[in-house]
């Protein structure tokens, strides 16, 4: 129920071209050059091993030399690897099997973010599989609310190894006590005759579309705007989410009308993390599916005001390779709302129509009885 230590730039003492404390053709300097476009076809290789950070010899992001809560410097430094990878699903390994992980954002409920649960979950499962295997389905349950003030310790259990599939099992512990519980299975790539898949829905482009915060600007412009909803649109304004955000159909928050329970998001990973394992793509992925997607549920319902709203289970099936640091349309329908439960199905389609990820999640959802007023 839920609404890690950062590589540092510039370890090298030795001056180069690149700048202070960056050697020619380094690490450091390899990953300055990527952002810029400028590494040569025989590097790239190398910016790409390095983006995906294993850190211990496992697969998926793990805690580099320099550990430290060092974002501001990497931001100073020039570094435009995505947050994602260097702080949020950046797990410290303990021991065999058992890692703690920080927390880089928290929502304005005060509760661990669910995505950030499953994503370091995934990133925990990953690390204890052959780098050959790679993840095509998780399916998780939130069984207590999780505490921001503390780390999250997971323990991770090789349930099965088989000889396509393998699956490990997933505990994140607080306080003593699980607050999440995950299984993941992970196949050896196969090929198969048999395929199909949906129609990718017609949208507008990216590149058409607002981005949240700038449709936030937006709303805050209106001077007829209720001073409560201003503090709320001012407080999202002001969160640090590693996630790029374009909705394709924004609800207007000024009309309290039903809608229908479907959405659609143009969705990436902010920074740079480039072509890698593709476990570090679904562990970003993990991330950003869970966000804004319960909130489907609500919208033939926006007349009520929302008391609690939490995650109680969150299903993944992983279909086809993507990179989670370019834009994805991000398909959100709610079927189904009853028992002061809402079901929610998702699908991230590639640009080229491509479906990559299905998601589905249920959630608590209860509201005040009393319709709430005009937000002018």
């Amino acid at each position: 129920m839920f609404s890690a230590a950062s590589p540092v730039i510039g370890d090298s003492r030795t001056q180069s071209s690149g700048g202070p404390g960056l050697q020619p053709h380094g690490r450091d300097f390899l990953l300055l050059r990527a952002a810029a476009g400028c590494v040569c076809r025989r590097c790239r290789f190398r910016v790409a091993a390095e983006m995906a950070a294993p850190g211990d010899g496992g697969t998926g992001p793990g805690p580099g030399p320099g550990s430290g809560s060092g974002l501001k410097r990497l931001a100073a430094a020039g570094d435009l690897r995505s947050v994602l990878i260097t702080s949020v699903l950046n797990l410290e390994r303990l021991e065999v099997d058992l890692f703690r992980g920080q927390h880089h954002w928290v929502p304005a409920t005060r509760r661990l973010f669910g995505g950030q649960i499953v994503g370091q979950a995934l990133v925990a499962a990953a690390r204890a599989v052959s780098r050959d295997l790679q993840a095509h389905s998780l399916h998780c349950y939130f069984v207590r609310a999780g505490d921001p003030k503390v780390p999250v310790l997971y323990e991770v259990e090789r349930t099965r190894t088989g000889k396509s599939f393998s699956v490990r099992s997933v505990k994140a512990i607080q306080h003593g006590k699980p607050i999440f519980i995950c299984q993941a299975s992970f196949q050896l790539a196969q090929q198969s005759p048999v395929q199909h898949q949906f129609t990718m829905p017609t949208v507008p482009p990216p590149e058409e579309l607002l981005t949240q915060e700038e449709l936030i600007e937006k709303f805050l412009q209106n001077p007829n705007l209720a001073e409560r909803y201003r503090k709320h649109l001012n407080k999202i304004q002001a969160e640090d989410v590693p996630i790029d955000i374009k909705p394709v159909n924004p609800p207007d928050i000024f009309c309290a009308q039903p809608q229908e329970p479907k959405q659609f998001f143009w969705v990436r990973a902010r920074g740079y993390i480039g072509e890698t394992d593709m476990k570090v793509h679904c562990c970003v992925a993990a991330y950003i599916s869970d966000y804004a997607f319960l909130g489907t549920a609500l919208l033939p319902h926006r007349q009520y005001n929302i008391k609690f709203m939490v995650s109680l289970d969150h299903s993944m099936w992983f279909h086809a390779p993507f990179r989670s640091d370019h834009w994805m349309l991000y398909e959100c329908e709610s079927p189904w709302a009853g028992g002061c439960r809402g079901l929610v199905h998702g699908r991230l389609w590639r640009r080229d129509g491509v479906l990559a990820v299905t998601c589905t999640q249920e959630g608590v959802i209860r509201v005040e009885e009393n319709p709430n007023q005009s937000k002018l």
